[in-house]
């Protein structure tokens, strides 16, 4: 927090009372001196405290991982729709992602969406379509969301919340196809293309969507959680994801059921933070082409319970968002705010009643 302080000057009164009284003589009426103009205004020293250097205790960081930094990159949040069905796999740029979201999609396959600040890496693959929940995951950003395309009512719900769309069967710049890879699962998107879209109103940087603690190990999960090796999470008969204490890494690695997932460049995806949230899932009236119903996760205005995991320690929490464009709030046992590691995060949607997790 940065530290004002405010500066007491002397009026210097005793000397002009002198200044008075040697001036006047018998029968003389001395006259009132003027009092001395101030060399500074209160106006002025409000403003030279605002343009202080903040206090040194305070690190400048990364809003969406917490990361200590020598400087904020002047960007928005870019988000893209990464797919995760076992032909999209091994995808390319989550890694670098400060936040990613796991969701279930129709037929209950899950799909990403990969949210990049700190880092950004070259390419992404394979980009994927809008879902219906995605407005209430990018909105508090204030960002633009990645796509190659989808259902008309869920690209304008995306864009009535502010957020800026790129969307490629719209012939937006930054999208080209993978001669190894078949379609649909072929779409290589190029992040500084991306970027350079960007339009005026996005707000740059993005606003923390969590709280970190200042270092690793200082987080809610290893100050006041349990040890655990691992937790097993299904989000639904197709989609079972595993996370993997590791220590040397000081990471959750991340396993596709019993397989491990890896990028295409074989590093193994894994997290600092892994967030794992009940969610209420409602199919919507519409459905994708081969007539599966499309399902959406309800977030806003919703809350429900969840497990945070950081350092090999997991702690119980309560998620609420209070709007589309709020972020979601975290609280541990007692009603205090969870405070993640810092680091990059990994967020389970698990249906409610349909969904399980377990720790190990």
């Amino acid at each position: 927090m940065t530290r004002w302080t405010t500066a007491v000057r002397a009026t210097g009164a005793a000397m002009a009372t002198a200044l008075v009284l040697t001036g006047c003589s018998a029968g003389t009426r001395a006259e009132a001196l003027p009092a001395p103009a101030p060399t500074t205004t209160v106006a002025a020293e409000v403003q030279a405290a605002r343009s202080a250097p903040p206090d040194p205790d305070v690190p400048l960081v990364w809003p969406l991982t917490g990361v200590r930094t020598e400087k904020i990159g002047a960007r928005p949040a870019v988000s893209v729709k990464i797919e995760n069905a076992t032909a999209a796999r091994p995808q390319r740029g989550l890694n670098e992602a400060d936040i990613v979201w796991e969701e279930v999609v129709e037929g209950g396959i899950s799909r990403f969406v990969a949210t990049y600040h700190s880092k950004l890496p070259e390419a992404v693959e394979p980009v994927r379509s809008v879902r219906p929940m995605d407005p209430a995951i990018v909105a508090p950003l204030d960002g633009i969301l990645v796509f190659s395309g989808g259902q008309g009512p869920f690209i304008k719900a995306t864009q009535r919340v502010g957020t800026q769309t790129i969307i490629m069967d719209d012939g937006d710049p930054g999208f080209r196809r993978d001669p190894r890879r078949e379609a649909p699962h072929n779409v290589i998107g190029t992040m500084s293309t991306f970027l350079e879209q960007a339009d005026a109103e996005r707000t740059t940087p993005p606003p923390a969507q969590f709280e970190y603690a200042r270092k690793p190990g200082q987080g809610s999960a290893p100050q006041a959680g349990r040890y655990v090796r691992s937790v097993d999470v299904r989000l639904s008969s197709l989609q079972r994801t595993v996370w993997m204490w590791d220590r040397n890494s000081k990471r959750y690695l991340r396993s596709e059921g019993t397989t491990k997932s890896v990028s295409a460049d074989g590093r193994r995806h894994g997290a600092r933070n892994v967030l794992v949230l009940s969610t209420e899932v409602v199919n919507t009236k519409f459905v994708d082409p081969a007539g599966a119903p499309v399902p959406e996760h309800k977030l806003a205005k919703r809350d429900g319970k969840g497990v945070l995991l950081s350092m090999g320690h997991a702690i119980s929490v309560r998620w609420s968002k209070k709007s589309l464009n709020a972020p979601i709030v975290l609280k541990v046992p007692g009603g205090k705010t969870a405070e993640l590691d810092p680091g990059n995060t990994w967020i389970e949607l698990v249906p409610r009643g349909k969904g399980s997790w377990e720790l190990g």
